[in-house]
């Protein structure tokens, strides 16, 4: 392959580039609630923990951490895990975007497999295989970050489409896109929760995630403006933590 992958063309698509502006403005109003100004650390692991939680709910596993601590279902325990690595994850995402991928199985379904030597490796299909490596080269090219919401989309998609890691593929497609939100400078603190939007409208979810699997212009533009409208939603539950932060 000679020429670089390109989200350029999906911004022009039909109500990409509005959703994608309403989108950064919505997250620019979270960064500067003074809640966040110095005490964003609070409201990041607030907010981490309700995506993991969020995450876990879509994918059929618990939603709600035991009053003792203790997690069992094993959906929720892992989807913590990952939410609770994102930090180390980063860089790696950034840099190889495959190895944080398999990583991320290794902390999703490590309570969900009955042989240790599946952890980390997605499916061996050569489909699968190739596109997971034409998504890895759009991620870790720079001019990808400069659309963010886009590139979280693609790559929540893309990963919801190839369901390469079984049981633990949602959880590790919306931990992925969340990297690619952070990573991309969009939301660089990890303030915002979109997850709840996902959870709070499942049918939907999953209608435009089959939608973007088709590939057809207009599904993938719905799909993308789909996304964005999540993280509006997820920036108005990032001003609710800041505000119980405040307030405490």
């Amino acid at each position: 392959m000679t020429d670089k992958p390109s989200l350029a063309p999906l911004l022009e698509l039909d109500g990409v580039s509005d959703a994608v502006t309403t989108a950064r403005a919505a997250i620019d109003e979270v960064h500067r609630h003074p809640a966040n100004r110095r005490g964003w650390p609070t409201t990041a692991a607030e907010a981490s923990v309700r995506a993991a939680r969020a995450s876990a709910a879509v994918a059929g596993g618990a939603a709600e951490i035991p009053e003792s601590g203790e997690v069992s279902d094993p959906l929720l325990a892992g989807s913590l895990r990952v939410a609770e690595a994102m930090g180390t994850l980063l860089p790696t995402w950034q840099r190889a975007p495959l190895q944080a991928l398999a990583r991320m199985h290794v902390l999703a379904a490590a309570d969900l497999v009955d042989d240790p030597d599946e952890l980390g490796r997605p499916h061996p299909d050569p489909v699968i295989s190739e596109r997971l490596d034409l998504l890895s080269q759009i991620v870790a090219e720079p001019q990808a970050h400069g659309a963010g919401p886009v590139l979280a989309a693609v790559v929540h998609g893309e990963l919801l489409a190839l369901a390469p890691f079984g049981q633990v593929n949602g959880v590790i497609a919306r931990a992925a896109a969340r990297l690619s939100v952070i990573g991309s400078g969009l939301d660089p603190k990890g303030l915002v929760v979109p997850e709840v939007a996902y959870f709070r409208r499942q049918e939907d979810y999953a209608e435009r995630a089959l939608g973007f699997a088709t590939g057809d212009p207009d599904s993938v533009a719905s799909w993308i403006v789909y996304c964005c409208g999540a993280l509006e939603t997820g920036a108005r539950e990032a001003v609710s933590i800041a505000d119980a932060t405040q307030e405490g």
